[in-house]
C-alpha cells in the first residue's frame, strides 16, 4: 500500500488527502460516544438496516419529526486552506420545475450546466424565496413563453398564463432582477450531495447515502424551516465512477475497507470536487457574510464548500447522525456492511457524525 499513496502525489482539486490504510482499532462503529440531542438512550449494538427502500420522494423515509437538526458553530478563517482551484467554475441554470412530492412539500429542481464538465448537475431548492441569477436573467431573442417554459417565472404556472413577471390571477408582483451584492439574510440549511446510485436507488446497505438525502431534504421541509438547497452533484462513488465503485465493493467483500479498495483501484481515497457546489450556491445568492449551515459530517467539506477566496461561508455545521443511532435502533440502515464504512469514515477520513 505504501506504494500505491507515494505513486499519486498530487490530486484534484478539493480533493480528501490519502490517508494510508492502517490496521482497524478494532472498535465497533455504535461504540463512538455521540452525546446526541443529550439522550440517554445508547446507541444500537450494531447498524443493522432494516427493510431500507429507496427514498420514494426526499424526506419519505424519515421520521415525521417536526425538529430541527443541532448545530454546530464553526469559523474555518483561521484554518489551514486546502488545495482549492484558484477561480470557480462557470454554471447556468438552464431550466428550474417545480416537483410536488408525497410528502405534501413542493421543491423546485433546477438543472445547471458548466464549463468544466459535461454533466447536469442539480440544485433541489426548497422554498420559494431562493432563486437563481443565471435564470432569471434575460436572453435574447425569448418570449415570455419560452420564459415560462424553462421556469424563469414568479408565482405558479396555470393554464392561460401568458407573463412570466406579472400574473394578474394570483396577483404575482413584478420580478425584479436580483441585485448581484443580494444576499440570504438567515443561515439557511445547505447540503452538497454527491450522488449514489447504489444508496439511492437499488437499495444497497453498504452506506448510508439514501438516509442522509432524505434527512437533508426532511430538514428543508419542516413547518418552521426556511428552506434550503441540496446541491446534488454527479460524482459517483466518491468521483470515481460507478464501474470503478462497484470494483470496490468487490474489494470490500475480499477484505478491504472503503479507503483502502479506492487505494488498491489507484484512485484517491476521496477524488471529489466541490467547485461546481460553490459556484452554484452563488448562482443561488448564498454569496456574503449571512453565511450557510452545512449538513455534513466531512470536516474537509466545510472549507472546499467556500471556495478559494471563502465566496460562501459556513457558519454552522450541522451532523448527518445515522437514523439507527437517533432511535436507538428502531429506524435506519442495519447491516454489518455499514457498519464497516462509517467506521472507516470516522477512523481514516476524520469524519465527525455528532
Amino acid at each position: 500500500m505504501p506504494g500505491l499513496t507515494g505513486a499519486m502525489p498530487d490530486l484534484p482539486s478539493h480533493a480528501s488527502p490519502i490517508y494510508p490504510p492502517r490496521p482497524s482499532s478494532g472498535r465497533r462503529v455504535s461504540e463512538f460516544d455521540l452525546n446526541y440531542d443529550d439522550s440517554e438512550t445508547p446507541p444500537p449494538p450494531t447498524l443493522l438496516s432494516p427493510a431500507f427502500t429507496p427514498p420514494s420522494t426526499p424526506g419519505a423515509n424519515t421520521p415525521p419529526i417536526h425538529k430541527e437538526a443541532r448545530s454546530i458553530p464553526v469559523d474555518t478563517a483561521s484554518q489551514r486552506p486546502q488545495k482549492l482551484l484558484d477561480t470557480l467554475p462557470e454554471v447556468n441554470c438552464i431550466v428550474r420545475a417545480r416537483i410536488p412530492t408525497v410528502t405534501g412539500a413542493e421543491m423546485f429542481l433546477h438543472l445547471y450546466q458548466n464549463n468544466v464538465d459535461d454533466k447536469e448537475h442539480l440544485a433541489i431548492v426548497f422554498g420559494p424565496n431562493i432563486r437563481s441569477r443565471s435564470l432569471d436573467a434575460p436572453r435574447p431573442g425569448e418570449t415570455e413563453k419560452d420564459r415560462m417554459i424553462r421556469g424563469a417565472y414568479t408565482g405558479r404556472l396555470h393554464p392561460g398564463r401568458t407573463s412570466s413577471r406579472l400574473d394578474p390571477v394570483s396577483q404575482d408582483k413584478p420580478a425584479t432582477q436580483l441585485p448581484t451584492d443580494q444576499t440570504i439574510q438567515s443561515p439557511p440549511l445547505v447540503r452538497i450531495h454527491s450522488e449514489c446510485y447504489t444508496g439511492e436507488t437499488v437499495w444497497s446497505a453498504r452506506c448510508d447515502c439514501g438516509e442522509q438525502l432524505d434527512e437533508a431534504a426532511r430538514l428543508m421541509s419542516l413547518p418552521k424551516s426556511q428552506g434550503g438547497v441540496i446541491v446534488y452533484l454527479r460524482q459517483e462513488g466518491r468521483g470515481i465512477g460507478l464501474g470503478e465503485k462497484l470494483k470496490a465493493y468487490n474489494l470490500q467483500d475480499l477484505g478491504n475497507d472503503t479507503v483502502e479498495a479506492n487505494l488498491l483501484l489507484r484512485h484517491p481515497a476521496d477524488a471529489r470536487s466541490y467547485g461546481l457546489a460553490t459556484a452554484m450556491l452563488l448562482d443561488l445568492g448564498f454569496g456574503g457574510d449571512a453565511g450557510i449551515r452545512l449538513l455534513t459530517n466531512n470536516p474537509d467539506k466545510v472549507r472546499a464548500v467556500e471556495g478559494p477566496n471563502r465566496e460562501v461561508i459556513v457558519r454552522e455545521r450541522v451532523a448527518m447522525v445515522p437514523l439507527a443511532w437517533k432511535t436507538g435502533g428502531r429506524e435506519g440502515i442495519h447491516s454489518e456492511e455499514v457498519e464497516s464504512y462509517l467506521r472507516t469514515k470516522i477512523e481514516k477520513m476524520a469524519h465527525m457524525l455528532q
